[in-house]
């Protein structure tokens, strides 16, 4: 598509929030200021859904003393949906845009919104509608393909090491109280989030001793067989499990707590915790308990990574640079460099190779058991948080 002259510019954000979502709210808005080619700013309230329903704001209205505070904010400062687009929606979308002159749109947001994104470009071309769309990446969940990792993920998994470096003090200060911990982390199929625990370990005392990932099935007495003997060695066991965790069958162990599905017709888990614990408690007679963080993970602001929020902003930024190339249909990739030190820069690809794709964890960042990380994957993910995480002083024995 070739560049426009100048036109007006919205922007949505979409899916689950993240601490870092609204620093590519922001490196957008910025770029946009900075530029005469683009006309007015809008912002979608709840995402498409908002646009569905003219719930719009116009963003050059917003004091310039606004941006740097909405940057260190969590959340999503436009608000965000989780709606899938009914056969009728497109054509609707594209007569809005029409009506406010809209030729660029950026969607943050992950697998399903680029989704949206694809499906309104394609609504455009047919059309004959000249419009520019690019798709910002955001989820914690890390799972989209192409890129080197996604804004938010750094974030959440500092959030997640921490955590779980933190929440074992308790257990180690009292440990016959309730020996078994568990931890249980977001992530729908793919265990990046799980496998963030680890990031703190530095040996086979440190925590977690198990990580269980939607990737890998559960087998009950394998799992039960490593909780006794870790139990026996260390005197405790803490335990980092994805909410949709499934066993052989393919069954998640949460879906007894299961209240329903999201627009995406993904399944709402509650209960996987609850099942471990049962379970250790059950056929080992181990006190146990867990740890829920939820939404903390993704929203903690104590948390944030400076390296992730930056990295926010750029593709932020990336994506204004994008339309106003004449780019479309198209998301925003981090592509990593590691000399002479860690940073990215950005690329893009095709929304059609994104949308409705996930990225799995791969073998090489597993151990043999498939319930440890290696050291390929801490390389991996280690400069992503940041700061150093806080390893807490111990009395000598």
């Amino acid at each position: 598509m070739s560049a426009l002259t100048r036109g007006n510019l919205i922007i949505g954000q979409s899916g689950g929030a993240t601490a870092v979502i609204n620093a590519s709210l922001v490196g957008a808005v910025e770029a946009a200021l900075a530029t005469n080619r683009i006309g007015a700013i809008y912002g979608m309230q709840h995402g498409i859904e908002g646009l569905l329903k003219e719930e719009i704001l116009d963003l050059r209205q917003q004091p310039a003393s606004l941006w740097p505070r909405i940057k260190q904010a969590p959340s999503a400062a436009l608000g965000a949906c989780r709606y899938k687009l009914q056969d009728s929606d497109p054509e609707r979308v594209i007569e809005i845009l029409r009506r406010y002159d809209i030729r660029y749109m950026l969607y943050i947001g992950g697998n399903d919104s680029a989704d949206t994104s694809h499906r309104l470009a394609a609504a455009a071309r047919q059309s004959d509608y000249e419009l520019c769309i690019i798709s910002i990446p955001k989820t914690i969940d890390n799972d989209l393909p192409f890129t080197d990792h996604c804004p938010g993920y750094g974030s959440a998994a500092r959030f997640i090491a921490q955590a779980t470096i933190d929440s074992t003090m308790n257990t180690v200060s009292i440990p016959w109280h309730y020996p078994v911990k568990i931890i249980e982390t977001m992530g729908r199929d793919a265990g990046w989030l799980t496998a963030a625990s680890a990031l703190g370990k530095r040996d086979e005392q440190d925590p977690p001793h198990v990580i269980l990932i939607p990737e890998q099935p559960f087998i009950q007495d394998r799992f039960l067989a490593q909780v006794e003997q870790i139990h026996r060695r260390i005197g405790h066991v803490i335990i980092a499990a994805a909410e949709t965790i499934r066993d052989e069958q393919g069954r998640s162990l949460g879906a007894s707590g299961q209240v329903g599905v999201d627009a995406f017709q993904h399944p709402l888990l509650s209960g996987t915790a609850q099942y471990l614990v049962d379970l250790v408690k059950t056929r080992l007679g181990l006190r146990a308990r867990f740890d829920k963080p939820g939404d903390l993970q993704r929203m903690s602001s104590t948390n944030i990574s400076s390296v992730d929020q930056e990295e926010a902003y750029l593709v932020g930024q990336a994506g204004v640079q994008a339309v106003l190339r004449g780019e479309s249909d198209k998301m925003v990739t981090l592509v990593r460099h590691d000399e002479p030190r860690y940073h990215c820069t950005t690329g893009l690809v095709d929304l059609e190779q994104i949308a409705n794709v996930q990225r799995l964890m791969p073998d090489q960042y597993l151990d043999e058991s498939k319930t440890m990380v290696t050291t390929a994957f801490q390389d991996y993910a280690l400069p992503l948080l940041g700061a150093p995480l806080i390893h807490h002083a111990h009395l000598e024995k």
